[in-house]
């Protein structure tokens, strides 16, 4: 019989379609899958007009089967079938689609549900056969027919005797190679798992004989009754191998939370059920239905560059992306789940998405669900939300940093911070709800816990005017509050910043008066102490401690260690102020040894507060060994 060559422009064209569109080989299943899939869509669609166009009992299913000894892999449907001429026109013109046609002409009904709209999907089983013959009997005709081709040197149409409707293809697999395994191809097992892996939820059964081995009745005894070596036998039996009704088309109500927590289990890889389900369907201008979770725990490598963010993506069922990053914003990247869509643009190998207003609607509306359901259950179910931020509360931090603060309005009321006065996580809202009439500012510290901002110098003062303290305990904290600046009208103040805004005028100019006294004493320790800061005063913020150091300007001390912290070999510095309490014993002593002209005291006194206000602030002396031998020397 005469080769009939593509009506495509090239072998270069089919070389492409084969070798480069796909980035898996297993994707070949899928497509003949959905293929099939289709071919069942136009015959119920028409059955539901025309009765005799229906199967005999009205069932519908894909089948596969296996034979290891001709390296055959057979896909057969009992959908709608082709004629000789749609043999010819739809796998004989690469890239042409019978499906896209057909979805085109019926586009207002809404029984029409089809996934392959290229044409090129057919030609990805060249990936993995060396021959590949489609066996087709069309609805309603006498003739069946059969179109051979082994690749881009053509085909051939003729007729064959298969005597029931539908489509069957019959695939070649090709030898194995060093670079290559295609005897997977071959093995029911790694099928299965292809069929379950993208193919689980087409909406008609996808069936398989499979070999099994069982223990021969009565094997395991001797005549005498005694216990021997059993033989086993070699069974097959039909099995379904895809669950077809997607859990998240079924009613909510329907669903059972263990049902949802073995199937997060399962699909996310998983111990533990997740901490919450979200689960939503949306229509009109972005149409989804879309099932997420919030794990229970963060996964090991969550906050690391290995962490590979996205949900699952399918088209009407049928799996396109394992990890569809665009559908999340980082600040989200802890939701695991999946989206399915129907009018989603996708590339010529379903792989990817385009970049279109479609996605962006989607991931808006994800957006919108996700963080509405997060504000429910902190509202509704604190306990649950605080273990949840105890996870994944540091992600949510940097999406209100990242972008100089450009999704803070969105997550600010999400946070959560620990209250010193209550020694428990609350949202910036509890926290300005709590404050005292009187007090103009939010005020924070930062440190490794309650207790240690308990013991910080500058937060005495707070604690004796009943105003509450957020305990900053994650790096990233500060820089998140130099972002919002306010919250609901009230400046962010660092107790170990500038002004607090705790005197009245007349306390100011008492203050003020003091210095004034002191400050050929503040010039002689500024004098002995050099560019280390940049001004000795009195403070106002000190009630009991004698020293601390505070920070001008928009460079924290904390936001200094941080900073310098990272591998970048950059160094920063804060401008520091040394704060000595005036009331002091030990300011008593500073001031006699400047009275008494003791220059050597003075500046020995000078180094060891400014030391010992550098340990409070946990930053290493700049000399351990001088500021011991200093400690030494005083004692003695």
């Amino acid at each position: 019989m005469a080769v009939k060559q593509f009506k495509a422009e090239s072998k270069r064209l089919l070389d492409l379609m084969i070798n480069s569109i796909y980035t898996h080989k297993e994707i070949f299943l899928r497509e003949l899958i959905s293929n099939a899939s289709d071919a069942i869509d136009k015959r119920r669609f028409k059955s539901l007009t025309d009765t005799s166009a229906g199967t005999e009992d009205g069932q519908y299913e894909i089948r596969l089967a296996v034979d290891k000894d001709t390296r055959t892999l057979r896909v057969t449907d009992n959908g709608i079938g082709m004629t000789k001429e749609e043999l010819e026109k739809n796998l004989g013109t690469i890239a042409r689609s019978g499906s896209f046609d057909f979805k085109k002409d019926n586009a207002s009904n809404e029984n029409v549900d089809i996934i392959g709209q290229f044409g090129v999907g057919f030609y990805s089983a060249f990936m993995v056969a060396s021959r590949v013959t489609v066996r087709s009997l069309a609805l309603g005709s006498d003739t069946a027919w059969q179109w051979e081709s082994t690749g881009a040197e053509g085909y051939t149409v003729e007729e064959c005797d298969k005597k029931t409707v539908g489509t069957e293809i019959i695939l070649v697999v090709k030898e194995s190679s060093s670079e290559e395994n295609y005897d997977e191809f071959l093995d029911a097992w790694r099928l299965e798992g292809i069929v379950k892996k993208y193919s689980d939820y087409i909406r008609y059964p996808i069936r398989m004989m499979k070999e099994k081995s069982r223990m021969v009745e009565g094997s395991d005894k001797d005549a005498d009754g005694k216990d021997k070596t059993p033989e086993y036998e070699t069974y097959y039996e039909d099995e379904t191998l895809n669950s077809m009704v997607p859990i998240w088309k079924r009613d909510k109500k329907d669903v059972t939370d263990e049902e949802y927590a073995n199937f997060y289990k399962e699909k996310f890889m998983d111990f533990s059920d997740p901490a919450k389900v979200i689960q939503s369907k949306t229509e009109g201008t972005a149409t989804y239905n879309a099932l997420l979770f919030i794990p229970s725990r963060a996964p090991y490598n969550y906050y690391t560059k290995e962490y590979e963010k996205g949900l699952q993506l399918y088209a009407s069922g049928v799996l396109i992306m394992e990890k569809c990053a665009d559908l999340l914003p980082d600040y989200f990247s802890f939701v695991k789940g999946l989206v399915d869509s129907q009018d989603l643009s996708l590339n010529i190998s379903r792989e990817m998405l385009q970049h279109d207003s479609q996605l962006r609607l989607i991931r808006q509306s994800l957006e919108r669900k996700i963080k509405n359901e997060l504000t429910s259950w902190m509202k509704n179910d604190r306990e649950k939300y605080d273990a949840f931020f105890e996870n994944f509360g540091l992600q949510l931090k940097i999406g209100c940093y990242d972008g100089y603060g450009m999704h803070k309005d969105a997550l600010q009321d999400l946070l959560l911070f620990r209250s010193m006065k209550q020694d428990k996580l609350v949202s910036l809202a509890e926290y300005v709800e709590a404050m005292p009439e009187e007090q103009k500012y939010i005020y924070y510290a930062s440190a490794e816990s309650v207790q240690a901002a308990s013991r910080l110098p500058a937060a005495e003062l707070i604690s004796d005017k009943g105003f509450d303290l957020l305990v900053l305990t994650q790096d990233v904290d500060e820089f998140v509050l130099q972002v919002l600046h306010t919250y609901k009208e009230k400046e962010f103040r660092n107790v170990s910043g500038g002004d607090l805004g705790l005197e009245t005028e007349e306390e100011k100019k008492e203050n003020e008066a003091k210095s004034a006294e002191y400050k050929d004493l503040f010039a002689a320790m500024k004098t002995a102490l050099g560019d280390k800061v940049s001004d000795v005063r009195l403070s106002s913020r000190l009630k009991t401690h004698p020293v601390c150091l505070s920070s001008e300007g928009a460079l924290s001390i904390e936001m200094e260690k941080v900073l310098n912290a990272m591998p970048t070999g950059e160094k920063v510095a804060s401008r520091k102020v040394l704060e000595l309490n005036g009331d002091h014993e030990v300011f008593a002593a500073l001031k006699a040894a400047f009275d008494a002209g003791d220059t050597e005291k003075v500046n020995a006194y000078s180094d060891i507060l400014y030391t010992q206000a550098r340990l409070i602030e946990g930053l290493a002396p700049e000399d351990p060994v001088a500021y011991a031998n200093a400690v030494c020397k005083l004692m003695k």
